[in-house]
């Protein structure tokens, strides 16, 4: 067993050749399975909720329980990792996306599969930062790493765009348990397989971990995104179930802040806002994802309500967006070096914001081309500005806050999608409503109920039938599309005001050779006993950037 075990280290250890590439395929693989249960379950809602009859509150924990809890606890187990290690904590991440997954699968309430929607959040949280933080560790030089990152963020991008796609098929062949259950042989082979190739790596462990703080930042985080969701699925802003969670979310995070910089070993380090390319990449990636979130769930209503697309159909015509980011991925790190973070993410964002406004032009009738189009021009500019801020915000980290870097990455990542949910149904739901007030034969109370969504209107105007329903039909789907303009209007101007922002971020690719430390290596090459030589070591010229060495060698999300 001894001999197995070094051998599984001299492969760990190996710090260049195809080594690192392999591990980046074991991380992305572990990503594109955590992207995918993100919006596997979109499609399936229909068959579940006939087969478990949920109530409206449970069905929206149903599909909410995962990214709220993912969101939640993003700082947490990405700072832990830190401490105690990143590829353990991706290990315990796998294991339990396994189990919960069986538990949702099998799920014979709606209470098991909120609960099993719940613990696939925890394995979520475990596994995405430590992704990001392994690869930040495996790829110290960054022409590598923007590489690497590139095919990370593409990776991203496909498992969310071909989750719908994919469960569709399944909810159309088996059942809706099967969009959980093709995670566990996935999972059954990844598991071992990450066990024996990704490297250990790990932070300054300086001090005890803050579990306080940890706790503050998780609940903090909580009640931030659960407000922000209510938000989004209509209730006031100023009622006590949106206003509430809201409140106590942000004065739960001013006080971890707080709590931070007074201690002498805190979780986050809080100077890495006062360096302008960190804060304005996390800027740009909530603006980002601000803008186009939201905007994705009503393109999909109007693929499937206006167009009367099928949920298999609507996901292939998501495709072109998919194979676009993938292209955006693919040539990512040449551009990034060619013209630079700020022109990257700049013009990222003014290509994403004319696909944009292109898609203006859509009406009522189907028009194949011109979606496609725009898909493809908003696939590649919005993976453009995303892989651009993620490697200048990764890059400007310290190595040994990797862990912390990449848990606000992908919270600032969470929290603008919740916005963007919040915002754009807000700004479509104002520009929807007015069109139905004085439908003509159609009571004021089926009018009001008609002004919820287009799915509500085509039920009422079904039960009132005759040329009454009718017009109501004809009346909701102009309203709708009417409010789809309006809405891709604004999130135009979001992403604009984005492309405005990235020009606080540097010129050019700056590519420091970092230089080993002996705490980052492998826990099978480097014993912790040696950290105390590290201080006494002659300083280099340049500015000093602990990072994983060699040993260390492979990959993430």
């Amino acid at each position: 067993m001894a001999r197995t075990i070094t051998a599984g280290a001299r492969l760990r250890a190996a710090g260049g050749g195809a080594n690192r590439w392999v591990v980046l395929l074991v991380l992305c693989v572990s990503l594109l399975l955590v992207a995918l249960d993100a919006t596997v379950l979109h499609v399936a809602v229909p068959s579940l909720t006939s087969d478990l009859h949920p109530s409206s509150t449970q069905l929206l924990w149903v599909v909410d329980a995962y990214p709220l809890i993912c969101a939640a606890l993003l700082i947490l187990f990405g700072t832990l990792g830190d401490r105690i290690g990143r590829r353990k904590v991706l290990l315990l991440g796998y294991g339990l996306f396994g189990v919960a997954s069986a538990l949702a699968a099998l799920a014979t309430a709606p209470e098991v599969l909120i609960g099993a929607r719940a613990l696939l959040g925890v394995g979520g949280a475990m596994i995405m930062p430590a992704t990001l933080s392994i690869l930040r560790a495996v790829f110290p030089d960054r022409r590598e790493r923007a590489t690497a990152i590139g095919i990370w963020t593409a990776t991203a991008a496909v498992g969310a765009a071909t989750g719908p796609v994919l469960g569709g098929f399944l909810v159309e062949n088996f059942w809706w348990g099967s969009v959980f259950l093709i995670n566990i042989p996935l999972m059954a082979v990844i598991l071992p397989l990450a066990r024996w190739l990704l490297p250990e790596s790990r932070g300054r462990a300086d001090g005890p971990w803050d579990v306080l703080g940890a706790l503050m930042a998780a609940a903090g985080m909580l009640g931030l995104v659960l407000g922000v969701k209510r938000a989004g699925v209509g209730d006031a802003v100023l009622a006590p179930a949106t206003l509430g969670p809201l409140l106590l979310g942000a004065a739960l995070l001013v006080l971890f802040v707080r709590r931070q910089k007074r201690r002498p070993h805190p979780l986050i380090d809080t100077g890495l806002f006062s360096r302008a390319a960190f804060t304005t990449s996390v800027g740009c990636v909530v603006l980002a994802m601000l803008a186009l979130v939201g905007l994705q769930l009503i393109a999909v209503q109007y693929l499937q309500l206006v167009l009367g697309l099928s949920p298999l159909e609507t996901g292939l015509r998501l495709l072109p967006l998919t194979f676009a980011a993938m292209a955006a991925g693919a040539t990512g790190s040449s551009t990034l070096h060619r013209i630079g973070p700020r022109r990257m993410v700049g013009w990222g964002f003014v290509l994403t914001a004319a696909a944009v406004l292109l898609l203006v032009l859509m009406g009522q009738h189907d028009r194949p081309l011109l979606l496609t189009i725009g898909f493809v021009l908003l696939g590649f500019g919005l993976q453009t500005t995303l892989f651009g801020a993620y490697e200048s915000m990764l890059s400007e980290a310290p190595p040994e806050s990797a862990g912390a870097a990449a848990a606000i990455g992908e919270t600032s990542y969470q929290l603008g999608a919740g916005m963007g949910i919040a915002l754009l149904g807000s700004v479509m739901n104002a520009a929807y409503a007015p069109g139905l007030a004085d439908v003509p034969g159609v009571p004021a109370a089926a009018s009001h109920a008609a002004a919820n969504s287009l799915g509500e209107a085509y039920q009422v105007a079904e039960r009132i039938g005759g040329p009454a329903g009718a017009a109501l039909h004809a009346a909701a789907r102009h309203s709708f599309v009417t409010g789809l303009h309006v809405t891709l209007v604004v999130s135009a101007g979001l992403l604009l005001l984005g492309a405005l922002m990235a020009l606080r971020l540097p010129r050019v690719m700056e590519c420091p050779q970092e230089q080993a430390r002996p705490e980052e290596q492998s826990a099978e090459t480097a014993p912790r006993a040696a950290e105390p030589t590290v201080p006494v070591e002659p300083r280099l010229p340049h500015r000093r950037e602990p990072a994983e060495p060699a040993t260390s060698g492979r990959t993430a999300r």
